[in-house]
């Protein structure tokens, strides 16, 4: 098969690679779309421990099984027996994998394999490069879900994103379709924050516009220093702060703030096997909107797609490849 192949900091090669061999309860795989994630782009930086040279990137993906089944796929490869398992929290249990992680390859490829139970079937009328938005979109749904659970009733009316990439805008949209009515997404790049607010039933604006005002509830899909400082000023007291975002550094937030107001902080990690399903069933019923903010591209064209990310020259806020 051909695959796009992480090589080494900062190269990619489109080239050929053994095929996938299903183990038992294994299933095969034909990517037909997969996105680009930044945590590829962590790993194409050098910036990844997890994900070594050489291996193959990708794990937001959809495809049909070799019994025709069209797919999107939760690349949260678990034991199902541990304590956490147990407790349907998946994404903390002991032996978690994900495919794009060493030992599992990932999807930027012709084929892709994972167990049975990791697969979401996709209606028909779905096509397979929104169906590839079910991962990074039940990251945010996940987020939002804890933070709802977590703020008081009274601290659920409006909300903060900061980063208007795809797990900026799968959070303004989770937090819609969870019930919160007020949601404001900053986005610095221009070209980005122009795209996304052309037709967004939220708001889109940029980092100063937010001066001042305070949000029930903030979610940092981004993680560095400058946007958890600008998370913790704009936090209502006794809101709630959401961490997803791994950009790197250890500082910005504002402990005495938090710490005086009540803030309460969480950090988040992927998504319960629940929480897939329901984000499954959201993007299916349309609750998620049209789902038209990505931009389509060639896998063998990929190493292109990173540096143009890297560059900040991407309007969508996703590129989906097509083998």
């Amino acid at each position: 098969m051909k695959a796009l192949v992480y090589t080494g900091v900062e190269t990619l090669r489109y080239q050929d690679a053994a095929d996938p061999e299903p183990q038992d309860g294994e299933v095969l795989v034909k990517v037909e779309s997969v996105g680009i994630c930044g945590s590829d782009m962590h790993a194409f930086l050098g910036h990844d421990d997890r994900r070594p040279a050489p291996l193959i990137l990708g794990h937001e993906a959809a495809g049909t099984t070799s019994d025709g089944r069209r797919v999107t796929i939760n690349p949260l490869v678990v034991c199902g027996t541990c304590r956490s398992c147990a407790a349907g929290r998946e994404n903390l249990c002991d032996r978690r994998q994900i495919i794009s992680m060493a030992p599992r390859p990932g999807a930027f490829a012709d084929y892709v394999v994972l167990p049975e139970r990791n697969l979401v079937q996709v209606p028909d009328a779905i096509p397979l490069e929104k169906a590839a938005l079910a991962e990074p979109i039940a990251v945010s749904w996940h987020a939002v879900r804890l933070g709802l659970n977590a703020a008081h009733t009274d601290m659920r009316q409006s909300a903060l994103v900061i980063g208007g990439g795809a797990i900026g805008v799968a959070a303004a949209l989770s937090f819609l379709a969870q019930g919160v009515t007020n949601v404001t997404l900053v986005e610095p790049n221009n070209l980005r924050r122009s795209y996304i607010g052309l037709d967004a039933n939220y708001r889109v604006v940029q980092p100063d516009d937010i001066s001042g005002e305070l949000f029930d509830l903030t979610f940092d899909a981004v993680g560095f220093d400058a946007t958890r400082e600008m998370a913790s000023a704009a936090t209502h007291p006794g809101g709630v702060i959401l961490h997803t975002g791994l950009g790197g550094g250890a500082a910005g937030f504002d402990i005495r703030r938090i710490t005086l107001q009540e803030i309460t902080v969480i950090g988040t990690y992927t998504y319960t096997d629940q929480d897939f399903k329901d984000t499954c069933a959201a993007m299916f019923s349309g609750a998620l909107g049209p789902l038209n903010w990505t931009e389509i591209r060639p896998l063998s064209d990929g190493a292109a797609a990173f540096d143009d990310i890297r560059a900040g020259n991407t309007a969508a806020p996703k590129i989906i490849l097509k083998p």
